[in-house]
């Protein structure tokens, strides 16, 4: 497995907001985590990324250890945090934004040639170098942040709510942008509100409830789970 969290748990104070928490991601493809708001879904992106110190537990990433790692030590082990909110630098050029991906990166050729590759995924953002971050659209701006992440050439990448606030049509196409990474070889750690999203995606899923994994299995079959279609699916 290339990244698993054993037992994890996470406080916030004396709030217990990850409960002993088991996940397994393998070296290709997509795992999804969904829940309800507050169940833990984020914190568990944030505790893979050492923005939430854990309290109990471990986080392996290729074998080796890195709860207790700084987040820069974390993103230099090929884990990138695309966070919810769609989080870019508005002062900055579409372009700027994306080097700053590449911030712990010496290696300028390469640098030059990642950025080609982005903009060769991301056409509209080649059209847009030039324009502050803060000028593009919603969908345009979850395109940067991703963009940007990939900047790392992760081994990983973690999303938190992509489709969040996009129209049906910028949905689909994040999630052609999703599918896309993947067959680049770079495993999507997925947390999705949009859970019909999320499960179509993904090969594997977690449902987490107030800080516990209360169901998990292949995504299709969760899909057609009775719980999930009633607390998830709308059914």
């Amino acid at each position: 497995m290339l990244l698993e969290i054993n037992n994890v748990h996470v406080h916030y104070h004396k709030v217990a907001a990850l409960k002993g928490i088991n996940i397994a991601v393998p070296e290709d493809g997509i795992v999804t985590i969904i829940g309800a708001n507050g169940a833990g879904k984020s914190t568990t992106l944030r505790a893979i990324s050492g923005l939430a110190p854990i309290s109990k537990g471990e986080i392996l990433f290729a074998g080796e250890r890195i709860d207790k790692l700084a987040p820069e030590k974390i993103v230099a082990r090929g884990i990138a945090h695309v966070p919810e909110g769609r989080r870019v630098f508005p002062d900055l050029t579409v372009e700027e934004n994306l080097r700053t991906g590449a911030f712990l990166r010496s290696d300028k050729a390469e640098i030059d040639k990642d950025l080609d590759e982005v903009f060769h995924h991301f056409p509209r953002l080649k059209e847009r170098r030039r324009q502050w971050a803060r000028s593009l659209s919603g969908g345009e701006q979850q395109m940067l942040a991703i963009g940007r992440a990939l900047m790392s050439r992760p081994k990983m990448l973690v999303l938190d709510e992509p489709s969040m606030g996009l129209s049906p049509v910028m949905v689909q196409e994040m999630a052609r942008i999703i599918r896309d990474i993947v067959d680049r070889g770079v495993s999507v750690v997925l947390v999705e509100q949009n859970a019909e999203l999320a499960l179509k995606l993904a090969r594997y899923a977690y449902v987490l409830e107030t800080g516990s994994i209360a169901l998990e299995g292949p995504a299709h079959e969760l899909h057609d789970n009775e719980h999930v279609k009633r607390a998830y699916l709308g059914a």
